[in-house]
């Protein structure tokens, strides 16, 4: 059974940074995709990044492109959000996710197993 848990949520001023941490289980996650997702307020569920994890290559959605960076340790099977310049509209519960496969996946429905969410708060 896959298991995915998410820390590293809490309240951060604006220009301020966060990393974000997923420890993976229950699978050998080679062949997998890990995204993370965010949800808003009143908003629906949005991709903000993901990582292959065979090859490390990455995607990320244009709102946080440049300013989050997504990794990943093999070793302790944990993906990474490394948030910087933060902005009050990144203020959301992130989710960690993960689909098995190699394909370019950014949205909810791709995506089979979810973590239960870690909030992020950014004042202004």
């Amino acid at each position: 059974q896959v298991q995915l848990v998410e820390s590293g949520g809490g309240l951060v001023q604006a220009g301020g940074s966060l990393r974000l941490s997923c420890a993976a289980s229950g699978r050998t996650f080679s062949s997998y995709t890990m995204g993370w997702f965010r949800q808003a307020p009143g908003k629906e569920r949005e991709f903000v990044a993901a990582i292959r994890w065979r090859g490390g290559s990455t995607y990320y959605a244009d709102s946080v492109k440049g300013r989050f960076t997504i990794s990943r340790d093999n070793a302790k099977n944990t993906v990474y959000l490394q948030m910087n310049s933060l902005k009050p509209e990144d203020t959301a519960v992130y989710y960690c996710t993960t689909i098995l496969g190699s394909a370019y996946y950014t949205k909810v429905d791709d995506y089979d197993y979810w973590g239960q969410g870690t909030q992020v708060t950014v004042s202004s």
